[in-house]
């Protein structure tokens, strides 16, 4: 008898596990060979077989996710990805279908792994760091070269195919302090989404690294992006924090395991069939079985996988339980939570005053946005009204005045170079 997962659920496969062509800086994979132990480094042909199957059979339908991560899965092979397709479609029920998502740094991405992707229906997310001398520095390939401009060509080769892939951008200290250049950047390919991506690692010494952004700069960089984004690009683009807050402000759910109430519903598989409970905790203490002795919904739904995923919520800080941002960011990742000290208390985020600095600075905009989007206006005449408000928000208003955005700083220490003229 096959057993259908309790509650819906995604799944991160690794087909490659942390293998690259590429020497990111900030890579969170760099250590995780060692963690995993002796294994193989691709994924076998029994095992990607398996691997389908199960997840078919837990899965509610009639849509079954799959997204293909690493290190760099494009590594695995085109031929790989076609065998793929074609067990899919032999293990899915009448009238199911499958959604294939493939997370890649585009090195590989030439005309033929285009046609295929574009022929076989795959979304594409591509890591692109905005500016191209901000992702050169921390983007290179295993020789110490750059890469801008091999995936610019990338993101360009997929929109000719009829591919308009998602733009993830990492926020390292550096890149925080180029808000709008990096925005504009990014926006200027047009590909219609974008995803930031808060870099933050801890060294041996447990302190944050030089390149890991602090919770004010990560604040203000999303603060001056949404601003720019809501009054020029509201309709032309989406930003995925913008769209789950407004989600989340509209009273409805959002899809960002580290925005929920509780996590652990995203499983990764990596290339020898080990099952892990997070994409950030690919360790042995997290290692809940393998796709060769359990069925997925066994481990998705076994209670260390819901203690897992109900930490994030029983474990938070009286500091979360009272704030008033709280409700938008449930405390963040856990991976994120080991601040200690007066302000936070122990296993506060350290992300946590760019949490409250943003959803603060959001909530009544985005608030207006669906109130008039609700009325049928169109993009742009919702930011036609949004700019007329703005203009009545702020008269009156002096540089040592309350900021009227609401974030409690003074107008001067906040929105003032932004004032509607």
């Amino acid at each position: 008898m096959l057993t259908t997962a309790e509650k819906p659920f995604v799944l991160m496969i690794k087909p490659v596990g942390p293998l690259c062509n590429m020497r990111c800086e900030y890579c969170y994979y760099s250590g995780a060979d060692a963690e995993r132990g002796a294994g193989p480094k691709r994924m076998s042909g029994r095992i990607l077989e398996l691997l389908i199957r199960k997840y078919i059979e837990a899965c509610e339908g009639p849509v079954v996710q799959f997204i293909w991560h690493g290190g760099e899965p494009t590594l695995a092979g085109i031929d790989f990805y076609r065998r793929a397709v074609k067990l899919q479609k032999r293990f899915l029920p009448e009238g199911w279908s499958c959604w294939n998502n493939l997370q890649t740094n585009g090195l590989l991405l030439d005309d033929e792994w285009c046609s295929f992707l574009a022929e076989a229906r795959f979304d594409v997310g591509i890591s692109v760091d905005g500016t191209d001398w901000l992702h050169d520095k921390y983007r290179k390939d295993q020789n110490g070269n750059g890469t801008y401009k091999r995936v610019s060509e990338a993101i360009r080769r997929l929109k000719a195919c009829g591919i308009r892939p998602d733009l993830l951008c990492t926020v390292t200290s550096d890149t925080a302090k180029e808000p709008i250049l990096v925005y504009r950047s990014l926006r200027d390919f047009d590909t219609g989404w974008i995803q930031f991506i808060p870099i933050v690692r801890r060294g041996e010494d447990g302190r944050v690294t030089p390149d890991s952004v602090s919770g004010e700069s990560y604040g203000d960089f999303l603060c001056e992006i949404f601003d720019e984004w809501l009054l020029r690009d509201l309709g032309r683009l989406d930003v995925q924090i913008f769209a789950e807050a407004a989600k989340v402000f509209a009273g409805t759910e959002t899809e960002l395991c580290w925005m929920a109430r509780t996590c652990g519903r995203a499983l990764v598989v990596e290339a020898d069939g080990g099952v892990y409970s997070c994409d950030h905790f690919v360790t042995r203490d997290h290692r809940i079985g393998s796709i060769e002795d359990a069925g997925l919904a066994e481990l998705v739904d076994s209670q260390r996988q819901s203690l897992f995923g109900g930490a994030k919520r029983y474990l938070l800080p009286e500091g979360c339980r009272s704030c008033g941002a709280l409700a938008a960011c449930n405390g963040g990742c856990p991976k994120d939570r080991f601040v200690t000290g007066p302000d936070g208390g122990s296993g506060s985020n350290h992300l946590c005053s760019g949490f409250k600095r943003f959803f603060t600075h959001a909530e009544q905009p985005l608030k207006n946005v669906i109130r008039l989007g609700g009325s049928g206006l169109s993009p742009a005449r919702v930011m036609d009204e949004l700019r007329a408000e703005a203009k009545i928000r702020w008269a009156g208003v002096g540089r040592n005045d309350p900021c009227p955005c609401g974030s409690g700083l003074k107008a001067k220490h906040c929105c003032w170079a932004k004032r509607p003229s």
